[in-house]
């Protein structure tokens, strides 16, 4: 084989092997948890019986920055005079796995529940307000008019989407 042949098969090798990373590796990082087990291990020795397996994923908020101040034309103060602050996290995830007896005969079977963290988007609200003056006006020897003042609130945003299993199965 020439050089150029598996110069050329190498680079597309390593670009199908980067795209291939660069596709897995963002959903694993989009979602900042914390894994919790709930031991309960102790309970299961101590009764001489089969108890529930419990884990937990807590959320790591991570506020972003606010917008600046946005000037308009036409106005004395900016557009949201209190900013709207993005922050990125994700709601809490579980994995509940629980022994259920057979009513006839003996064994287990286990119903099983998967609640994955699920990433979330939030902004804060915000506030806009228009002051009760206009800008100076030439046309009035450089005076101010009066206007209607107005506060609003800025509505806050939440995106998610959550997601969770439930099964049932033999054995433990």
């Amino acid at each position: 084989m020439k050089s150029t042949t598996r110069g050329t098969l190498a680079a597309v090798v390593t670009g199908i092997a980067a795209a291939v990373g660069a596709t897995a590796t963002p959903a694993a990082a989009a979602v900042p948890t914390v894994p919790v087990p709930v031991p309960l291990d102790g309970v299961s020795k101590s009764l001489h019986t089969e108890v529930p397996q419990l884990g937990l994923e807590m959320p790591l908020i991570i506020p972003g920055a606010p917008e600046g101040p946005r000037y308009v034309q036409g106005r004395l103060l900016p557009e949201q005079v209190l900013p709207q602050v993005p922050l990125n996290g994700a709601l809490p995830g579980a994995n509940l796995r629980t022994p259920l007896p057979h009513l006839v005969g003996q064994g287990f079977d286990h119903l099983s529940l998967d609640a994955p963290a699920s990433a979330l988007r939030a902004v804060s609200p915000g506030l806009a307000a228009k002051a009760p003056l206009t800008p100076p006006n030439p046309g009035n020897a450089g005076l101010p008019a009066l206007t209607t003042p107005a506060l609003g609130v800025i509505a806050p945003v939440l995106q998610t989407v959550p997601g969770a299993d439930l099964g049932l199965g033999p054995g433990l």
